[in-house]
């Protein structure tokens, strides 16, 4: 029951960093010829930590 510690302003930060933790969508590689494939700004659980 973690989340009853969490304020709601917390929550917030952390439900943003989980949307923004996409991969590039299909339509952008095929547009620019697989050129793009990595999302620079990519995190994951383990390693990168959002900053407080």
């Amino acid at each position: 029951m973690a989340n009853r510690r969490k304020s709601s302003a917390r929550k917030t930060r952390l439900n943003r960093a989980v949307k923004q933790n996409r991969r590039v969508p299909a339509w952008v590689m095929q547009r620019t010829s697989r050129r793009v494939v990595r999302h620079p700004k990519r995190r994951t659980w383990k390693r990168g930590h959002l900053h407080k």
